[in-house]
């Protein structure tokens, strides 16, 4: 029975009880982590994050207010972005995890400067979520492009 016990703590929590993550609350920790990757939270990204958030779940301002808050918990207690990441790529095909990057590039060029911080974590995303170095790149010119006219 001690072994029992010895071997269900290490081999760690069930993931049938561990409850899964809701796909508003994976998108909206990475869109609240790419705000503030850079050391500082731009007013142009929060306002980029805040519009997106509300037209990809179509969320009243009380509504986005508790969802942001609960992200940035969420993301203040992780680790790293696997378990964001994990539950985008069992939930979208590869144009929705497309999209989660374009809107992650929408974010960090919002303020018009890209650190190297805020390369990294799109690198770092883009690759957990199975986008290509090809697509990155060209989400990231999509972007910019649009964000010159």
């Amino acid at each position: 029975m001690l072994w029992n016990k010895l071997a269900s703590l290490l081999s760690g929590p069930d993931e049938q009880q561990a409850p899964e993550l809701e796909i508003q609350d994976a998108i909206a920790v990475l869109l609240v982590h790419a705000a503030k990757i850079d050391g500082h939270e731009d007013e142009s990204e929060r306002e980029t994050r805040d519009v997106l958030l509300k037209k990809k779940f179509e969320l009243g301002d009380e509504e986005l207010s508790a969802l942001t808050q609960k992200a940035a918990e969420l993301d203040a207690g992780a680790v790293d972005l696997y378990q964001f990441t994990s539950v985008l790529t069992r939930k979208f095909d590869q144009d929705g995890r497309k999209s989660i990057v374009r809107m992650l590039w929408e974010i960090v060029l919002a303020d018009g400067a890209l650190s190297d911080y805020e390369a990294n974590f799109m690198w770092r995303v883009a690759e957990l979520l199975g986008v290509t170095t090809r697509d990155r790149v060209a989400l990231r010119k999509a972007v910019e492009g649009g964000l010159s006219t």
